[in-house]
Order: C-alpha cells, then sequence, then structure tokens
C-alpha cells in the first residue's frame, strides 16, 4: 500500500484502455482533477476530508497514474476532456462541483461545458484554462523533441524535479515514492512528456482551438456568477503572480486566498490547513444554494 493512500480502486473501460478512478463518500458530488506530473494521490488528503460529507471522485487522467497507458493514444487536451467526460456520464453525475489543479484546470473546466454537467461550485488551485504565451525556460526544455523526451521519459526529470521544485517545504521520502510510483520507467511517463508538449502557445498548436473555447467556458461562467475559489501557493515557479491576477480578470466574483510560503503543490505545503478552508468554502456554498 502507498503511503497515505488506502483507497479503493474503481476503473472504466474506454475503447484505448481502462480509466482508474475513486469514489468514496456521499452526498453532493465533487469532482477533484489532477494536472501533471502528479495523478490521484495528489488529492489524498483533500479526498480524505472532503470524504466526510461529499461524495468524491477523483480520476487519474490516461496515461498516468493508475490508469493504463496505451502507446497508441493521442495524449490531447480533447482527449483527456472526452474520458472525464465519459467517466461523469458513467457515474451518472450531472451536477458537481470540481478542484481543479495544473492540467486539470482546463480539463474539468472543459469537461463542463455544454449541457452534459451543471458546474455548482469551481476551487481553482495554480492553473491556468486560458491563452497565454508565458512558460519557464525549464519546461520549454522539456519540449524540445529529443531532449526533453531524453530528459522526461527518460531520466524522469519533470516528476523528479517537481519532488523538490514545486514544493517549499521538504517532502518526505514515502511521500515522493508515492508521487513517482506510476512513473517508473520509459513506457510510463509517456503522458508526462505529452502533456508538456500539448501546451498550447501558438494558433497552429493542435490544442489551440480546445483552450479557446475553454476560455470561452469561463466568460460563461463569470456571466452566470458560478461560485468559485481560487488558492494561490505564491512560490510556484510555473503558474507565478501573472496567471493569479489573470484569474481575477476571468473570474471576479471568485474569492481569492493567497499564499506566500507555498508552491506548486500547495496541498502539500498546506496540508493540514488547506483541507479545511476548502471544505469550509463548498459546504457554505452549498448551504447558501440550498436555501
Amino acid at each position: 500500500m502507498l503511503y497515505e493512500y488506502d483507497f479503493n480502486p474503481h476503473y472504466l473501460a474506454l475503447s484505448r484502455g481502462r480509466l482508474h478512478y475513486l469514489d468514496e463518500g456521499e452526498g453532493d458530488t465533487v469532482v477533484l482533477v489532477h494536472g501533471n506530473p502528479t495523478w490521484s494521490y495528489y488529492y489524498r488528503n483533500l479526498l480524505r476530508t472532503l470524504s466526510r460529507r461529499f461524495r468524491v471522485i477523483v480520476p487519474d487522467h490516461m496515461g498516468c497514474g493508475l490508469s493504463d497507458k496505451p502507446s497508441e493514444y493521442d495524449y490531447t487536451l480533447e482527449n483527456h476532456i472526452a474520458n472525464l467526460q465519459s467517466l461523469l456520464e458513467y457515474l451518472g453525475v450531472s451536477r458537481t462541483s470540481m478542484v481543479v489543479h495544473d492540467w486539470g484546470g482546463p480539463i474539468g473546466i472543459g469537461a463542463t461545458a455544454g449541457e452534459r454537467v451543471d458546474l455548482q461550485r469551481l476551487v481553482i488551485l495554480n492553473t491556468a484554462a486560458f491563452r497565454a504565451t508565458r512558460i519557464p525556460l525549464r519546461i520549454s526544455i522539456c519540449r524540445w523533441p529529443v531532449i526533453g523526451k531524453l530528459l522526461v521519459q527518460g531520466l524522469n526529470a519533470f516528476a523528479g524535479a517537481a519532488l523538490f521544485m514545486a514544493v517549499n517545504k521538504k517532502m518526505n521520502r514515502q511521500t515522493a515514492e508515492g508521487y513517482l510510483h506510476p512513473y517508473c520507467n520509459w513506457h510510463n511517463r509517456r503522458a508526462i512528456y505529452e502533456f508538456v508538449k500539448d501546451i498550447p502557445l501558438q494558433t497552429t498548436h493542435r490544442s489551440y482551438e480546445a483552450l479557446v473555447r475553454i476560455e470561452k467556458r469561463l466568460r460563461v461562467m463569470k456571466e452566470s456568477d458560478i461560485p468559485a475559489a481560487i488558492f494561490w501557493g505564491g512560490k510556484d515557479f510555473c503558474f507565478n503572480d501573472y496567471f493569479y491576477e489573470q484569474w481575477k480578470k476571468h473570474l471576479p466574483q471568485a474569492e481569492f486566498h493567497y499564499y506566500p510560503e507555498w508552491g506548486h503543490y500547495l496541498l502539500e505545503d498546506g496540508k493540514g490547513e488547506i483541507e479545511k478552508i476548502i471544505e469550509e468554502f463548498l459546504s457554505k456554498e452549498m448551504l447558501l444554494t440550498d436555501e
């Protein structure tokens, strides 16, 4: 058993493999959507807290975590969104709140577009779901066709470096092993590399149009005044304060919580504190909605 990860596994069979997910607790639904290079392990403590009063669903994207890692697969934003929509449909979820982090931002918000899912509340953790051209050099290098592939898939430099670059507080050995557990070889790291490649910086990029549609979804959310809360780690080397300020423009109705000493993995730096704050936001808004 992995450190602090003692949940019952569930799987959904898709056309190219099985999608792993967790489904814990009862009540109104909350979906937790992870990014890159994490997996459902990132949400283990928040899941444990929220499942005391909510039904909490936590998927692993295809190629990530305990999901299958097919070789012949297009690891694109569109496909990740479609997979999440398929999971929610399979589980009969038509109304939910979401917590999103990193790539989970565009994937989760994208999955609520249209009329398939009624988004009740949104919690945002250091992510972007809108167009931007800013990218740190260290991530840009990982996108290079030869060197990037060797670094990410061969040396596990992306997931490995995140263990100390994405946190401000030192991560213990058991937790670090948990993050790296699914990404133990070249084959199992392909999705990590594909996520890095899939960052749409130019209009010609394969996922650019999908990101445009997600940005339009944000405008709808702004106009419909969907309750939202942004929790932000101020020491994030990737999603820095520029992105935090952009969220103020896209979702001005949101609550904003800024933590200057927390990094990109703010659920690690804020462990023992942030779970309760997120639970209070989701519970408070639920009570307001019920009235």
